[in-house]
This record gives structure tokens, C-alpha cells and sequence, in this order.
């Protein structure tokens, strides 16, 4: 079939990928000058199967209104008169119950397990460099309550595949001894050694070349207007120069802009913008920094060593389609980073960044058909597009292909 993927960050370039792999004439359309621009652009480095707890879970409401109105919080609520924003947020308030973050961490963690197996093996067959390291990801807690409350996360997490092992104190600083340095002191962890990190942009690039090596075609700088639908199908893509592009199959993965050009053919998808920051810190030779990925669940960030850059990010705010940087929300993690790793934050130059992640209300992705014929949707993944997107772009690809899918797409199909 001849197939358009809208979207040229992790999870359209995974998804053209696989569909090309089944021998489809697979063409990337995107607004960017390249791929990876946009929220794939400068994002945690995180292949975290270990962080399947959703947002949306009993403690949630409560912690945002310990955060109301702090500029500086690590999940930032902007009241704005969107009716789509107070919709999602109803949702999300329906997914923190105990019931449902059970079945939604279920649900992410099997996706996670499934796409690093798959990130693991196109590593291998293609060789992809990406400042990638195998040395897992430590969550690391420096108030005893939230490290209490992470261990029955973390033993659910173990009943489904996810080796997530509570340390104490000193293990945690024998896995990172840069730990060692930090002026807060650590009261535990837990440890997943088969999770990852890498640089999602590096590897979103070098996969586009594989993909175009392949035959994939990529139109890059061309903005996408609106989806023609008729009859109950979609019978093109009209771009913003005013011309019609025909397929077979279409492939909406757009993140956060999904949902609004969903509503050019009369599909609502519950995706919000969640936005995001990232502080990219260029790393001095002599500098004591961290090899081992972490997460510090208290602040709502993470830290993943990319060659001579440590990359920080974090945080979510929720103020619509705005990606402007909030020096405030910046120096925030720069401070945290500052009592973690001291001699970090003094090395050198840091590069802010935001970007807008596509979220559902319980953070489980929507992966498959639309009522619309021939139309699918690859989005809603959250803080883990990284995590997911090998696996989601080979479910895609199977779900086109009409096949039996390696994992069972129920939870995930919009």
C-alpha cells in the first residue's frame, strides 16, 4: 500500500519504519526542516520501563493542590477557558482511582517491556549510534514517605516483567557513586538494570536515514492544513501550499498536534500538550557526573548522560499549545541539580528547552484505527515516547498489516 505518516519525531519514524518493512511505499511528512525537532528534540533520554506509574493515580489530585500555584512545581496547572483542557482534566481525575492506575501501568509497562525488546534487536541489525548506555536507571527518593510509597509500585511492577528493585542507601550510591556528592542525602531506591538511555533526537536521525536508505520518502517543511474525509474514509491530506496528498492508509503521529487535525475529520482524541522542560549541561573531562540513568520521583525529573552531556528533564505544565521556556521552571531544575551533583551544575554552558508531550489521561498511548476508514493514530504516549516508540511503531504496523500483534493492542486502540 501506499501509506503518509504524518509526523517525523520517534513515533512517526517508527512507525515508517516497520511499515516499510512490510514492503509498504511509506511517505513522512512533516513541518520541520528535519526530523526530531519537536518533542523528540531535547527529551529525558530515558528507555524507562521502570517508570510505568502513571500520573493519574490516588495521590495525584491532592499533590497538585500542595503544588497550586507555585511557579517553581514540578506539575504546573494553568487554568486556561479551554474547553478541551477542563475535559482532560475531568478524565484525568476518573483515572486516579486505584482501579484504574492498576490496569493503566499494566497496560504501559507491557508496551515498555515489548518496545525495548525491540529497540534492543534494530540496535543490533542496524548498528544505530545514539550515545545510547545499558547500565539501567536507579529512582532515587530523599524523602522517606515517597520512598515508601514507591516500593508497592515497584513490587506490581515486578509481578508483570519489571525487574524493579528496592536498594537502600548505600546501594544506591554504590550503583552511582556520584550520588556521593549530593547535599540532600538519599534514604533509598529502586534499580531496573535492564532499562536504558540514549539521545531520542540522535536516534530518531539516524533511524530517518534508515528509513530513506529503504526507499521511505520524507517531505520535510511541508505543514499539513487539514485531513478530507468523505463517505466515512479519508480520501487525502491537504497541505498548507494547498495540495491534496492520496494514499492508501494514513498515519496521524503528530503528539500534541494530533488531536487538532483529528478535528478536521470530526475525531476528538483525549491528548493534551503536557509541557516539558530540559536543561542540556556540557560536561567538564575532570567533572563527577552520573553514568547510570536516574530518576528523582520526588521532583519529577531525570538525569541521563549523553556522552559529555548530562541532560536533565522534567516537570509538567499544562498551559495549552504555549512552548515558550520559563526561566522560573529552568532554574528550578538547575537548583536541583545543584544539590545533587554540585560539581554538574558548575561545569559548563546548559541549553534550556521545552517541548509539549502528548498525554492521555491515564498516559496509556492510543495506538490503531479510527472509525474513519483507512486512518490511524500513533500518539498520547507522554513523558514516554522514548520508552515506547519502537514498540508502538511495530503494534502500528501490525494493526495495518490486519496481523496478530505481538502484544495484545486492546488497552491501546483509540
Amino acid at each position: 500500500m501506499r501509506i503518509v505518516v504524518l509526523g517525523a519525531g520517534l513515533l512517526g519514524v517508527a512507525s515508517a519504519w516497520y511499515l516499510s518493512a512490510d514492503g509498504h511505499e511509506v511517505t513522512v511528512v512533516d513541518r520541520q526542516p528535519e526530523a526530531a525537532r519537536e518533542t523528540s528534540f531535547a527529551n529525558g533520554g530515558q528507555i524507562s520501563t521502570s517508570h510505568a506509574e502513571p500520573w493519574a493515580n490516588p495521590g495525584a489530585p491532592w499533590q497538585a493542590l500542595k503544588w497550586l500555584g507555585r511557579e517553581d512545581s514540578p506539575l504546573l496547572w494553568r487554568l486556561r477557558a479551554d474547553p478541551a483542557q477542563w475535559a482532560w482534566g475531568l478524565r484525568f481525575l476518573a483515572e486516579c482511582r486505584s482501579s484504574r492506575t492498576r490496569a493503566n501501568i499494566v497496560a504501559i509497562l507491557r508496551l515498555a517491556l515489548y518496545s525495548r525488546e525491540r529497540l534492543q534487536a534494530l540496535r543490533g541489525e542496524l548498528g544505530l549510534a545514539y550515545d545510547h548506555l545499558s547500565r539501567g536507571i536507579l529512582h532515587f527518593y530523599t524523602d522517606a514517605r515517597e520512598f515508601e510509597h514507591a516500593l508497592p509500585q515497584a513490587a506490581l511492577m515486578r509481578e508483570f516483567g519489571c525487574e524493579r528493585v528496592p536498594q537502600t542507601a548505600a546501594e544506591c550510591l554504590a550503583i552511582e557513586p556520584a550520588l556521593r556528592d549530593s547535599t540532600v542525602p538519599i534514604v533509598g531506591g529502586t534499580y531496573t538494570a535492564a532499562d536504558e538511555s540514549g539521545d531520542a533526537r540522535k536516534f530518531t536521525q539516524v533511524l530517518a536515514q534508515a528509513c530513506a536508505a529503504r526507499g521511505v520518502s520524507f517531505r520535510f517543511g511541508c505543514p499539513v492544513e487539514s485531513l478530507q474525509a468523505s463517505g466515512g474514509e479519508v480520501e487525502g491530506v491537504r497541505l498548507a501550499d494547498g495540495s491534496l496528498l492520496s494514499a492508501d492508509a494514513y498515519v496521524v503521529a503528530l503528539g500534541s498536534y494530533s488531536p487538532l487535525l483529528l478535528r478536521s475529520a470530526g475525531i476528538r482524541l483525549p491528548v493534551y500538550p503536557a509541557k516539558g522542560y530540559s536543561a542540556t549541561v556540557a560536561l567538564a573531562d575532570a567533572c563527577v557526573a552520573p553514568s547510570v540513568s536516574l530518576t528523582d520521583d520526588g521532583h519529577k525529573i531525570v538525569f541521563s548522560r549523553l556522552g559529555q552531556r548530562l541532560r536533565v528533564a522534567g516537570t509538567a505544565e499544562f498551559a495549552g499549545y504555549d512552548t515558550t521556556v520559563n526561566a522560573t521552571r529552568c532554574a528550578a531544575i538547575l537548583r536541583r541539580v545543584a544539590a545533587i551533583f554540585p560539581q554538574a551544575a558548575r561545569s559548563g554552558e546548559v541549553e534550556y528547552w521545552a517541548g509539549l508531550r502528548p498525554a492521555t489521561p491515564g498516559n496509556v498511548p492510543l495506538i490503531g484505527r479510527t472509525r474513519l476508514a483507512r486512518l490511524f493514530v500513533n500518539t498520547g504516549h507522554g513523558t514516554l515516547g522514548w520508552t515506547m516508540a519502537c514498540g508502538s511503531g511495530k503494534l502500528l504496523a501490525d494493526l495495518v498489516a490486519g496481523r496478530k500483534a505481538d502484544v495484545d493492542p486492546a488497552p491501546y486502540l483509540p
